[in-house]
């Protein structure tokens, strides 16, 4: 997916989740009700974390210098990282701590249709921005199933916020449910059990996100339709025995480094040789564009392991 998609999707849910935690928090100071007050400290965490998806996404942007050759394009997914540890200690931890403390001292809700409105109304907000992140998310998706669509992307963003909105219309139906058996059934305990819920779900959220986003900043390589492409087009060049070995690398969602092992004909002199690479250099990169860097070893074909 394009970064360009990618920003997109980030400042629709910045958009809504900013008018969504003012709400949110406004409610549960009227009402006093703790699954709306981490209901809304869920929504402001997730506002900070779009600020933060944008800071990556901005800061991979920068040029190549001689301390960073190679770029600066996993910034993206050091700062994806940083968010999934952001809702882990602050939506969840927060959320959890807030539902046992009105556990122990529970107390009961004020004007509960506020918080009926409020809920409905970020469930609208909430509901449109996570459709927003899902047809962009559908565009790359290809035949591909959701779960292997995430663990194959290279552009976090999205899912990441993919994540967080379906989390969030997932926490509004919890307080929804804490708040209206409460009020059913004169049990205000209720209201609490329904924060620490929402704690877990943000914390499950957390954890999904900080193991595909982990992967890529320890670094993937490309995908394997990529990865055969390249060797194919290496096999195919003039002069070539036999690929030895082709590695890629993720240097950021759309920075792809290449480097081949090939064995090429004993007859060929150095300059043929130079010849035959800055063709397939070419090859390459016309026919994935994201490959930015190519590096070539002239090898003796290797026995196999």
């Amino acid at each position: 997916m394009a970064q360009s998609g990618s920003r997109n999707v980030i400042f629709a849910a910045l958009a809504g989740n900013t008018l969504i935690a003012a709400t949110k928090l406004g409610a549960a100071a009227v009402t006093g009700s703790s699954a709306m007050l981490s209901e809304g400290i869920h929504s402001l965490v997730d506002t900070g974390n779009q600020i933060l998806l944008l800071v990556g996404l901005g800061r991979s942007k920068r040029q190549a210098d001689p301390a960073h050759p190679f770029g600066y394009g996993k910034e993206v997914y050091f700062w994806s990282f940083v968010v999934a540890i952001l809702i882990f200690a602050g939506g969840a931890g927060a959320s959890i701590y807030e539902g046992i403390r009105h556990l122990n001292h529970p107390e009961p809700i004020t004007n509960v249709r506020l918080n009926y409105l409020v809920l409905a109304l970020a469930f609208v907000f909430e509901g449109a921005a996570w459709v927003f992140a899902l047809k962009e998310f559908r565009r790359t998706k290809g035949p591909r199933s959701y779960l292997q669509a995430v663990r194959d992307s290279k552009d976090p963003a999205t899912f990441v916020v993919l994540f967080e909105d379906a989390a969030a219309l997932l926490g509004i139906v919890v307080a929804f449910l804490g708040i209206w058996l409460g009020q059913v059934t004169g049990l205000v305990w209720l209201d609490g059990a329904a924060s620490v819920v929402i704690g877990l779900i943000l914390g499950f959220t957390a954890w999904l996100l900080a193991v595909e986003t982990k992967d890529l900043l320890i670094g993937e390589a490309a995908t394997p339709e990529c990865i055969a492409g390249i060797g194919n087009l290496a096999a195919a060049a003039e002069g070539v025995q036999s690929v030895n070995e082709v590695l890629t690398l993720h240097m950021g969602p759309e920075y792809i480094l290449v480097n081949l092992s090939l064995d090429f004909r004993d007859d060929l002199t150095a300059d043929r040789i130079e010849d035959i690479v800055a063709h397939l250099d070419r090859e390459i990169r016309r026919e994935w564009p994201l490959v930015r860097k190519i590096f070539v070893e002239a090898e003796e074909e290797q026995p196999p392991a």
